[in-house]
C-alpha cells in the first residue's frame, strides 16, 4: 500500500468556493474514487491557497490513471479548474507528491 501526501495550489480568493464544492462532492465522483482504489482520502486547507491531500492506494500512478479514464472525473476537473492556480493542464495533474520522512506504524 502507498501513502501519498500532496499539495495543490488554489486561488486564495476561491477558498470559500473550494470548501463549498467539497462539502457537496457528487456521489458518482465518490464512487469513482473508491472504484479506482483511492482509500482514506482527505483534503486539508493549509493557509490561503494551499491544499494538502492524503490518500492511500495500492499504486498512486494506477489510481490516477483509473480516475483519468472516467467521465465523471473529466467533468469534475473541468468544474474545478477555475478555482486552481494552474499553469495549464487539469487540477488532478497539478498534485505535487511530498516525500515521506517518517511513519509510525
Amino acid at each position: 500500500m502507498s501513502r501519498i501526501c500532496f499539495t495543490l495550489r488554489i486561488r486564495p480568493e476561491k477558498v470559500d468556493e473550494y470548501r463549498r464544492r467539497h462539502a457537496e462532492v457528487w456521489p458518482e465522483m465518490r464512487e469513482a474514487l473508491r472504484s479506482a482504489g483511492w482509500r482514506n482520502y482527505s483534503l486539508f486547507l493549509a493557509g490561503p491557497g494551499t491544499v494538502i491531500g492524503y490518500v492511500e492506494c495500492d499504486d498512486f500512478q494506477e489510481a490516477l490513471a483509473a480516475m483519468a479514464a472516467t467521465e465523471v472525473n473529466a467533468r469534475w476537473q473541468n468544474e474545478m479548474a477555475p478555482l486552481f492556480d494552474l499553469q495549464g493542464g487539469r487540477p488532478d495533474e497539478a498534485m505535487v507528491p511530498l516525500e515521506e520522512l517518517f511513519h509510525l506504524d
